[in-house]
């Protein structure tokens, strides 16, 4: 069970498959009997944003919000719908905020910081350690400490998303734990998945630390 606040902020480098995480995220609480709103905040990166699966979403039965051009997949305009106040402000839904990949993309958040209140949301940093900004604790923490200051709100938890997309092993998740249990050792931030394909998780010990997430990948086409 997905036992979150009910606003969850998903953050993540640029690779760090951030999206497949939040789009999973969402499918499986629809699949729990969730009422969900899934807000495509990537003003920043034109390419894998939730966007590109509005129509698969909203089959799902989840409310997709994303630019307020209507239906603007190829769009790079940053044009946020307005509609993404609804779901915040309507306690029945529970919200996924995809939010660009930087300090940059996380400026997007600016408007909605009334909403990340104590205990009101959680904030998600998804770590991947074959990323070259995020690969060693310097470089996670000192991505982690630009998207609070943006946000002006604190990262809630960590995600280890250490991955080689359809070439990722145990072995590959098992060295981002490493990395991302001394971000979460320094920063005192909990692990609170590790999230990896369906077939590598069934592998994973069940003591790793953090709630083992599996994942179908829904960003990427069977050739990609």
């Amino acid at each position: 069970m997905l036992n979150d606040k009910r606003i969850r902020v998903i953050i993540g480098h640029y690779g760090s498959g951030k999206t497949e995480f939040a789009v999973n995220y969402g499918v499986k609480l629809v699949q729990q009997g969730k009422k969900v709103a899934l807000a495509d905040l990537d003003i920043v990166n034109p390419y894998f944003r939730s966007r590109e699966r509005q129509e698969m979403l909203e089959k799902f039965g989840i409310t997709f919000i994303g630019s307020a051009i209507d239906r603007s997949i190829g769009s790079d305009l940053p044009a946020i719908a307005s509609s993404v106040l609804g779901p915040l402000q309507d306690k029945s839904y529970e919200v996924i905020l995809d939010v660009g990949g930087d300090a940059v993309g996380a400026r997007a958040l600016g408007r909605y910081h009334s909403y990340f209140k104590e205990g009101d949301y959680d904030m998600f940093c998804v770590l991947n350690a074959n990323r070259p900004e995020t690969q060693d604790v310097e470089g996670a923490i000192q991505h982690l400490k630009a998207i609070e200051r943006v946000v002006r709100a604190p990262v809630t938890g960590l995600i280890n998303n250490t991955h080689l997309l359809r070439e990722t092993t145990v072995e590959e998740v098992l060295k981002g734990q490493e990395l991302v249990k001394k971000v979460s050792e320094k920063l005192n931030i909990p692990i609170r998945y590790v999230s990896t394909l369906e077939e590598v998780a069934r592998l994973l010990p069940s003591d790793i630390g953090g709630e083992i997430f599996p994942m179908r990948m829904y960003m990427r086409e069977d050739w990609m």
